[in-house]
C-alpha cells in the first residue's frame, strides 16, 4: 500500500499524535507507511506526519480516476468548486467550502442556483452518503488487510510476518542471550498446551535449582560417610591388637596405630569444612534464587495478563466498529432509494458513531501497544537477569566444588604427613638389632652346657 494514495474524508489537526499530519475534508494525502494498529504515515504539500486510517478513502489505482478531480472543459470554474468523475462517468461539481454537490456546472456569475443532485444513484448533499459509507468500509477493510499482511497475533502477541519487515538485528549479537531467542510460545512436550518463552527460561532456571539442591545433598551424603569413616578410624587406633610386638617392629606398629586416630582427625576437619565452605553456601544461595525466580515469574505472567486484555479490547474494539461502518452502510444504501432529511440525520449520527468506534479502537490500540512495549522491556531486562543468575549461580558452582577438590587434596596431604613416621619407622625395622636389644634384656646366661665325663 506505501505509495498509494488516499482522500481524507474528516479535517484532523494532529493533536493526537507527536508526529500528527495536519489536513482538511476533500485533500489528497499519499501514504508512505501504513502501520498496525490504525495510524499511518503519510505526506501532504511534501510535510510528512501520522493520521488515523479510519479518517481517510484509499483511492484504488483502478478507480482514482473516479475519486480524484478531474480537469473541466471549458472556462475556470467559480472560487471553491471542483469538479469530479461519479462511477457511472457522470461529471459532478463539489463546493468544498459549503459541501454543496451539483451535477449542473456552477455558474461564475453571484447567486445563480444551480440544480441540486436528485438521483437515486446520486451524491448527497455535501457528498456525505454513499461514498462516504464505501470509504469508511474501504479503510477498515485496508486496515484489516494490512494487520493480515504485515503481522501475526500469536497468544495475544503481536509479530510481524518474515517476508513483512528487515530482518531484525539480534539485541546482543554472537551472545546467544536469552534476551533474542525467546519471545514465542512453544508446544509443552507434555500436553496439548502452549508455553511461553519466559516459561521455557524459567523452568531452565528451576532446573539448575534443583540439580542445585541435589549438588548440595551429594555433598551432605559425603560428609556423613566423613564423619563415620574418622568414627571409625578413631575406634580401630584404640584396638590392643598386636600390642606386645617389640623392638623396632612394635615401635612402627605403634606409629601406625597412632596414625590411625591422626587420620580420624584429618577426616572431622575435613566433613566440618565441607559442611561450612560446600554445602552450606549451596542451600543458601538455592533459597535466595528461589525467592528471585518467584518474584521474576509473578511480574512477567502479571504484565502478561495485562497485554491480553488489552488485545481483547482491541478485538472487541474492532468488532464495534465493522458493525458501526456496516450499520453506515445500510442507512446510506436506505438514503439512496429515499432521500429524507431523517435518513441524512440517521446517516450523521451513523457517522458520528462510527468516528467515535474508530477512535476507541485507536485507544485501544495504542494502550494495547503500550502494554507489549512494556512487556517487552521488562522481559530484555528479566531474561537478561535470569541469565546473569544463572552465570553468578553456575560460577558460584564451580567455585565451591573447586574448594571441594581443594579440602580433597589437603586431606590427602595431611593423611600422608601422618603416614610418614610409619615409613621412617618401618625403613628402620632391624630385626638383628631387635633381636640384641631382645637378648641382652632377657638373657639367662651365655654358659653353654658341656658333655659329661667319666
Amino acid at each position: 500500500m506505501s505509495g498509494s494514495y488516499c482522500k481524507s474524508l474528516y479535517s484532523f489537526s494532529g493533536d493526537q499524535h507527536q508526529q500528527g499530519l495536519t489536513f482538511e475534508v476533500g485533500e489528497i494525502i499519499r501514504i508512505v507507511h501504513p502501520l498496525l494498529g490504525g495510524w499511518w504515515e503519510g505526506e501532504l504539500d511534501g510535510v510528512r506526519g501520522w493520521f488515523p486510517s479510519s479518517y481517510v478513502q484509499v483511492l484504488e489505482k483502478t478507480a482514482s480516476m473516479t475519486s480524484l478531480p478531474v480537469e473541466d472543459v471549458g472556462e475556470p470554474l467559480p472560487q471553491h468548486w471542483k469538479c469530479y468523475m461519479s462511477p457511472e462517468g457522470r461529471r459532478y461539481y463539489v463546493n468544498t467550502s459549503s459541501n454543496e454537490t451539483t451535477w449542473e456546472r456552477p455558474c461564475r456569475v453571484p447567486e445563480t442556483p444551480n440544480t441540486p443532485l436528485k438521483h437515486k444513484n446520486s451524491l448527497p448533499t455535501g457528498t456525505k452518503a454513499a461514498s462516504l459509507s464505501l470509504s469508511l468500509s474501504l479503510s477498515l477493510s485496508v486496515s484489516v488487510s494490512v494487520s493480515v499482511s504485515l503481522c501475526l497475533s500469536i497468544n495475544c502477541v503481536t509479530f510481524p510476518l518474515p517476508m513483512s519487515t528487515p530482518e531484525q538485528q539480534l539485541l546482543k549479537p554472537d551472545e546467544w542471550s536469552y534476551c533474542d531467542y525467546f519471545w514465542m510460545d512453544k508446544k509443552d512436550p507434555q500436553g496439548t498446551s502452549c508455553i511461553s518463552g519466559f516459561e521455557v527460561l524459567l523452568q531452565k532456571q528451576l532446573k539448575g535449582k534443583q540439580m542445585q539442591k541435589e549438588m548440595a545433598e551429594f555433598i551432605g551424603e559425603r560428609i556423613k560417610i566423613e564423619e563415620e569413616y574418622a568414627k571409625n578410624l578413631a575406634k580401630l587406633s584404640q584396638i590392643p591388637l598386636a600390642g606386645q610386638e617389640e623392638g623396632t617392629l612394635g615401635e612402627a606398629w605403634a606409629q601406625l596405630k597412632k596414625s590411625l586416630s591422626d587420620e580420624a582427625e584429618v577426616h572431622l576437619k575435613f566433613s566440618s569444612k565441607l559442611q561450612s565452605e560446600v554445602e552450606k553456601p549451596l542451600l543458601t544461595f538455592r533459597d535466595n534464587f528461589k525467592k528471585d525466580m518467584k518474584r521474576f515469574n509473578h511480574h512477567i505472567s502479571e504484565l502478561r495478563k495485562q497485554l491480553v486484555g488489552r488485545h481483547s479490547a482491541v478485538e472487541k474494539a474492532r468488532k464495534a466498529l465493522a458493525d458501526r461502518q456496516k450499520d453506515l452502510e445500510v442507512k446510506t444504501q436506505q438514503l439512496e432509494i429515499k432521500l429524507s432529511n431523517k435518513i441524512e440525520e440517521d446517516i450523521k449520527k451513523a457517522q458520528r458513531k462510527s468516528t467515535q468506534a474508530g477512535d476507541d479502537l485507536m485507544r485501544c490500540v495504542d494502550l494495547y501497544n503500550q502494554s507489549q512495549s512494556k512487556w517487552f522491556e521488562e522481559m530484555v531486562t528479566t531474561s537478561l537477569e535470569l541469565e546473569r543468575l544463572e552465570v553468578e549461580r553456575v560460577e558460584m558452582i564451580r567455585q565451591h566444588l573447586c574448594q571441594y577438590t581443594t579440602l580433597r587434596h589437603e586431606t590427602d596431604m595431611f593423611n600422608q604427613s601422618t603416614m610418614e613416621p610409619v615409613d621412617q619407622l618401618l625403613q628402620s625395622v632391624d630385626p638383628a638389632r631387635d633381636r640384641e636389644l631382645w637378648v641382652q634384656e632377657q638373657k639367662t646366661g651365655d654358659i653353654r652346657p658341656v658333655d659329661i665325663e667319666i
